[in-house]
């Protein structure tokens, strides 16, 4: 076995560091998602800081894509941002988001996709924008279009990596989507935060999940030639 083929086969398990991390990572996503539901804001303003670097963290030990690993970071910087209940920080928040679906839709590569999924997603963005535009202040219409457009390309591409990480994607688009809804004032679900969380955190594991899995396989791939 050559060095190249030995660094590619990366052991799927993360070792006792590995599962840590991961275990602190579910334990902040529950005390974060618990204090939203008893709004206990205290808590979410705690908790919510931790999720993304724990992510890392635990993906850094299986050798994680630097475009993964990358696209997590500029979530934790979104995260951070919507902490602030202001219009600025809300379009820097959404710049962070951004910048992370560049980097997954650079990591996702030209991995096969449905032709039929992503006219499901063109008409669910095109569908969204519409009903959400005469509610949207005036000066997020175009920012939240423009994001809207990467973020549903992210969604349909993530389908390049495998199921895991096609359904993270489209939970993604769900928790944004759960966002603009409250920022156009329509009926929420009670305890709209929560949800919001809950996806966001569902979405960025699978999407990391799918990323390193496709990694392994491609590491198993390299020794068996």
């Amino acid at each position: 076995m050559s060095a190249t083929q030995s660094r590619t086969s990366a052991p799927a398990d993360a070792g006792t560091a590995g599962r840590v991390l991961l275990g602190a990572f579910a334990v902040a996503s529950a005390v974060d998602l618990a204090a939203l539901l008893a709004g206990w804001h205290p808590g979410h303003v705690v908790a919510k800081p931790l999720l993304m670097p724990l992510l890392v963290a635990y993906v850094l030990t299986l050798r994680a894509p630097r475009l993964l690993v990358a696209a997590l970071l500029f979530g934790w910087g979104g995260d951070l941002a919507l902490l602030f209940d202001a219009e600025p920080a809300f379009l820097v928040g959404m710049g962070s988001f951004a910048a992370g679906h560049v980097c997954y839709l650079f990591l996702f590569g030209r991995g096969r996709t449905s032709p039929a999924l992503g006219g499901a997603y063109a008409a669910a963005l095109v569908g969204t924008v519409a009903l959400l535009w005469g509610d949207l202040p005036t000066g997020l219409r175009i920012p939240v279009a423009g994001y809207s457009l990467l973020l549903a390309s992210m969604a349909y591409r993530s389908s390049a990596l495998g199921r895991v990480a096609g359904v993270g994607g489209a939970l993604f688009l769900l928790s944004d989507t759960l966002i603009a809804t409250g920022v156009a004032e329509w009926p929420q679900l009670p305890r709209p935060d929560f949800w919001i969380m809950a996806t966001y955190l569902a979405a960025q594991y699978l999407l990391a999940s799918g990323a390193l899995a496709r990694k392994q396989a491609y590491g198993r791939e390299v020794i068996q030639d």
